[in-house]
C-alpha cells in the first residue's frame, strides 16, 4: 500500500522491506544452522520472482553481494510500477481507508486525526476485510496493492535500472513460460476495439500515442482471426507467430495475451539476464515451452510432480 501520507507517517513497500530484513537476519545467523553467508540464494516465481527482481535492484544495486549471491527469478512479475504518490496507488489507499471506515468526516490538516492514524487504530479483522474488498474489486489482471518507486529502496523502473546493469548479486537464472498470458486476460477479446479497451484497463496511464504504438508494434493479421479457428503452438521462426496464434487463442485474443505476457513476465526475465551479463556476473535465461506452458507450469519441471507432456528424458534431466 502506498500514498504520500504513508510515506510521511509510515513505510511504503513494507513487504519488500520485510524481505530485506529477513535477508539481513540470514546473514547474521545462517552460520548457526551450518549455512554459508557468502552463498545465499533467493528464489521466487511470479510475484515471488518479481520480489527477488526488486531485491536485486534494492538501493540502486549498491548492496553488491552482501545479502545474497544467487538469484532465481521464474516469470518475474512486473505490473505497472507507479511512483509512491501517483494517482493509482493513492486511489487504492483512499478506497482502502473508506472500506475500513477511515475516510469520511476527518478533520482537515490534523495529523493526529489523519487517515493513517485512523487505520493504525483499526483492528486486524477490519483491515483484512478492507484489503480483501479492494483486492477483489480490481480490474481483471490487475491488483489493488503493488510495489512502487519510492526513490530509496526502489529507485527506478526495472526497464531503466536493469538495462543499466545496476544490480545486487552475482549469478542470475531467469525464465518464462511460452504462454504466460491466458490466466490474466479476459477471454472475450474479439475485435480491435476490444483489444484497445483491454489496453486502457490494464495500462490506465497509456496515452493515445502509447496505444497507437502498441497497435503498430503488435500488429494484427488475417491469420486465424476466426475465434473458432484451431489453436496451435507456433514454431517461432516460420509461419504464424505469437502475435496472433498460440495453443490457447488466435487473433485479437492472442494479441492481448501476448502483450500482457511480454510486458509483465517475458521482458523482465530478459532484462534480468542482460543485467547480469558482465561486470563479473553471470546469467542464464530459459523459456519453458513444454505444452501447455502456461504461467507457473515450469514449476512442475523443477519441483514435480512430472506431467505426461514432459516425457522421460525431460524428467530425467531435472531429477
Amino acid at each position: 500500500m502506498s500514498s504520500d501520507e504513508i510515506m510521511r507517517f509510515g513505510t511504503v513497500n513494507a513487504g519488500l522491506l520485510d524481505q530485506h530484513f529477513a535477508l539481513q537476519w540470514v546473514q547474521s545467523y545462517i552460520g548457526l544452522f551450518g549455512g554459508n553467508a557468502s552463498r545465499v540464494t533467493i528464489s521466487g516465481e511470479s510475484a515471488g520472482g518479481g520480489s527477488v527482481m526488486l531485491q536485486a535492484m534494492a538501493f540502486g544495486g549498491y548492496l553488491g553481494d552482501s545479502l545474497f549471491s544467487n538469484i532465481i527469478a521464474a516469470s518475474p512479475y512486473l505490473p505497472m510500477q507507479y511512483g509512491y504518490k501517483d494517482f493509482v496507488p493513492s486511489q487504492s489507499y483512499y478506497a482502502f481507508a473508506q472500506a475500513a471506515g477511515c475516510f469520511d468526516d476527518l478533520a482537515q490538516n490534523n495529523v493526529s486525526n489523519s487517515i493513517f492514524s485512523c487505520l493504525v487504530a483499526k483492528d486486524t479483522m477490519t483491515l483484512q476485510n478492507a484489503s480483501a474488498y479492494i483486492s477483489g474489486s480490481s480490474k481483471y489482471g490487475t491488483w489493488g496493492f503493488l510495489p512502487v518507486t519510492d526513490g530509496v529502496f526502489i529507485q527506478q523502473l526495472p526497464s531503466q535500472q536493469l538495462l543499466k546493469k545496476q544490480v545486487n548479486g552475482k549469478y542470475m537464472l531467469s525464465g518464462n513460460n511460452a504462454n504466460e498470458g491466458p490466466a490474466f486476460v479476459p477471454q472475450n477479446i474479439v475485435t480491435e476495439d476490444d483489444f484497445v479497451n483491454f489496453l486502457q484497463n490494464t495500462f490506465p496511464l497509456f496515452t493515445n500515442d502509447d496505444i497507437a504504438k502498441v497497435l503498430l508494434y503488435y500488429p494484427s493479421t488475417n491469420a486465424s482471426v476466426d475465434i473458432n479457428a484451431p489453436d496451435f503452438a507456433t514454431t517461432g521462426y516460420t509461419g504464424p507467430t505469437a502475435l496472433n496464434e498460440s495453443s490457447f487463442a488466435t487473433g485479437q485474443q492472442q494479441r492481448a495475451e501476448n502483450v500482457y505476457a511480454e510486458t509483465t513476465f517475458v521482458c523482465p526475465s530478459y532484462w534480468l539476464a542482460e543485467a547480469f551479463s558482465d561486470n563479473g556476473r553471470t546469467s542464464y535465461k530459459y523459456q519453458y515451452s513444454v505444452p501447455a506452458a502456461q504461467h507457473a507450469y515450469d514449476t512442475y519441471a523443477y519441483f514435480g510432480k512430472p506431467t505426461p507432456a514432459q516425457g522421460p528424458d525431460f524428467v530425467k534431466a531435472f531429477m
